[in-house]
């Protein structure tokens, strides 16, 4: 039985675990199983791998992303390692471990796909990141590759970012994609969001959420309430999936974005 899994603290509700099963039997692979695998601390690792060495893959979630790197064996250069998060581990034969991205594919492709079918263009707006986690490392990248331009708003000011208190009505009204990477909103918290200021928020703004679950968040509810368009985490989370699945099953050990 080949074993896959996901780790991250708490896994309380998972995408990858019914994802991946219900793959399994849609696609009839066999003797294929997909666990959870709660960790309070990323020291616990090793002793996961040792315990189960049918683990070929593992997916990394919030809030392990940045932490995971220095238990690693080796990163991918074109995503992980470029990146500086991982969300998808590669378990080798002799145990050794690879980190990859994938969350990077997710994010470029469905984005992409989105605006174009509204007829636009990322490369043609200004956007605000929200948050500066783990998922923010790879969304920060892929606008970078398709040239946007964009701002970091997080709870703590640095060097690279804002504070959500300095959001004015000029910065979102010349931010025109904002694109939340933060869990806020994600059930069962439903009732909470990002606070910007969504008065300022128009029809021609684009909101992307990388929270799934609910189908729509209150971060989209307060962009739609003003006429903006809006979209969730899940075609994200299906591609980031689907890529993750592509490194495990693949005899090649190199990957590129």
């Amino acid at each position: 039985m080949d074993l896959y899994g996901l780790i991250g603290f708490p896994l309380t509700h998972s995408f990858s675990k019914r994802y991946f099963s219900e793959k399994f039997v849609r696609e009839g692979i066999l003797n294929c199983s997909y666990d959870l695998y709660e960790m309070p601390k990323l020291e616990n690792l090793s002793a996961l791998l040792k315990r189960h060495p049918e683990l070929k893959g593992l997916n990394v979630t919030i809030p392990y992303k940045q932490e995971v790197i220095p238990f690693l064996d080796d990163l991918d250069d074109a995503s992980a390692e470029r990146i500086g998060a991982v969300n998808t581990i590669k378990i080798f034969a002799d145990g050794s471990t690879k980190g990859f991205n994938t969350d990077y594919y997710g994010f470029k492709q469905s984005i992409s796909e989105w605006m174009d079918r509204r007829g636009e263009a990322c490369c043609n707006f200004k956007a605000l990141v929200l948050g500066n986690g783990g998922a923010a490392q790879a969304v920060k990248t892929a606008l970078e590759d398709m040239q946007t331009e964009y701002v970091v708003v997080s709870r703590q000011k640095s060097a690279d970012s804002i504070t959500y208190e300095e959001l004015t009505q000029e910065i979102i009204e010349s931010h025109m994609l904002i694109i939340n990477t933060t869990p806020l909103g994600t059930f069962p918290n439903t009732e909470t969001c990002p606070e910007i200021p969504y008065q300022f928020i128009s029809k021609g703004h684009f909101l992307y959420d990388l929270v799934y679950n609910p189908t729509t968040t209150l971060f989209m509810k307060n962009g739609a309430a003003q006429g903006a368009a809006v979209h969730n985490g899940l075609k994200m989370l299906e591609m980031q999936a689907e890529k993750a699945w592509d490194i495990w099953t693949s005899e090649e050990d190199m990957w590129s974005v």
